[in-house]
């Protein structure tokens, strides 16, 4: 009499054994790019991971179900070629080999897909708040960084506050200081604050031109 019970242990032993890789991958990956790449690396590849991983769901479930089916239609018959053929015949037989595929995709593969995306998005989720402060305090220790940061915040700032007194009539006004002129021409588009339509910036200064 067959011994059901050691086969589903050694089944199941197998099955964990070989799920720790796919398992350490989709737990450490998140972790890597995010800390190593920072957290827009770490953005497409959640954007990826979702979008491949429902593509290949919806694969893996309908191919597995249309093998599936099709073992199961020769129970009743089916033609092929003007032949009928039923249970026993080689192109059962192929519908069987088939089968041992089609049972994995739609019973284990393709669901183990929302598992795959579910935890990469849990894992990036627990890790944002570390990765903010761990880019924070890379900005700490490099001062330039917070210096360059600071001072394109400032131009900013002093472009939108002299938005309307920098430009009448298409002119800038010369009451402007020099700061709030600089600013103008690296944070504004040309024409924009007059209302008219927004071109991109080319990276040279033109208030000569407005």
């Amino acid at each position: 009499e067959p011994d059901y019970e050691k086969c589903i242990a050694i089944s199941t032993k197998a099955a964990i054994r070989e799920m720790v890789l796919p398992g350490a991958l989709t737990i450490i990956t998140p972790a890597v790019l995010g800390f190593g790449f920072g957290p827009d690396v770490l953005g497409g590849y959640l954007a990826g991971v979702t979008v491949s991983g429902v593509l290949l769901a919806i694969f893996q479930s309908n191919a597995g179900g249309a093998w599936d089916n099709a073992k199961k239609s020769f129970e009743k018959g089916i033609e092929i070629n003007g032949k009928m053929e039923y249970k026993g015949s080689d192109a059962h037989k192929a519908s069987v080999t088939g089968d041992t595929v089609g049972d994995p995709f739609k019973d284990t593969s393709g669901p183990s897909m929302n598992i795959l995306i579910k935890l990469s998005c849990i894992v990036a989720l627990i890790i944002a708040p570390s990765i903010r402060e761990y880019e924070g305090a890379d900005d700490k220790a490099d001062p330039g960084a917070i210096e360059l940061r600071m001072e394109n915040e400032q131009h900013v700032a002093a472009a939108s506050f002299n938005k309307s007194a920098c430009c009448i009539s298409g002119k800038a006004n010369n009451d402007c200081s020099a700061a709030s002129t600089k600013a103008f021409a690296q944070h504004t588009h040309d024409g924009a604050c007059c209302g008219e339509e927004s071109r991109p910036f080319t990276g040279r200064s033109s208030l000569n031109d407005l």
